[in-house]
């Protein structure tokens, strides 16, 4: 499934997580965290004392980054569901604590096929970055929009340029003129 990062500016936590949509992230969610817990306490423990050096050490990262990140999306729907069931002040989830957001750059199990990794285990990589990235998407779309004084720092910069230009930075017989 999908998620736009584009919503409405009344898109808001409560609708979203009264819906349909928000169950069934939830619910896909938190079955990739029980699916992936059994795999790496199971098989994946067993195979992963079997790969060649470089995958054991491949899956030993990957391993600790996907527990970390599928922990991070688990912590974040039970957020919302905490709030949605009044447990939670809605006020208390805007704390910029409860904001999750990528780091760095996604793991890509497409580049680990065929390098000694359990195909298993790149699928759940693949799952949970696919669910990770939705749920940041989730979090910007509903705690950012409309917060135009948390711009980002390149959107600050063209703002800075657009003001330059306007004031006849870059004409150039105005910079020529003051070269004279």
């Amino acid at each position: 499934m999908a998620v736009s990062p584009d919503f409405s500016d009344d898109f808001n936590m409560p609708d979203f997580t009264a819906s349909r949509v928000f169950e069934k992230v939830f619910a896909d969610g938190m079955a990739l965290v029980e699916e992936t817990a059994s795999y790496l306490d199971g098989p994946g423990r067993d195979m992963s004392q079997k790969l060649p050096r470089e995958a054991g050490l491949t899956y030993a990262a990957w391993s600790m980054e996907l527990t970390t990140k599928l922990m991070q999306a688990a912590s974040w729907l039970v957020m919302q569901r905490a709030v949605r069931d009044g447990d939670m002040k809605h006020e208390d989830a805007l704390a910029k604590k409860y904001r999750i957001s990528r780091d760095g750059p996604p793991l890509d199990p497409s580049k680990q096929r065929g390098r000694g990794l359990p195909d298993h285990f790149l699928d759940l990589v693949e799952n949970a970055e696919n669910l990770f990235s939705r749920i940041c998407r989730l979090d910007a779309a509903i705690y950012l929009a409309g917060h135009g004084d948390e711009a980002s720092p390149v959107m600050r910069q063209l703002e800075e340029l657009k003001a330059a230009a306007e004031d006849g930075a870059f004409d150039p017989l105005r910079v020529w003129g003051r070269a004279r």
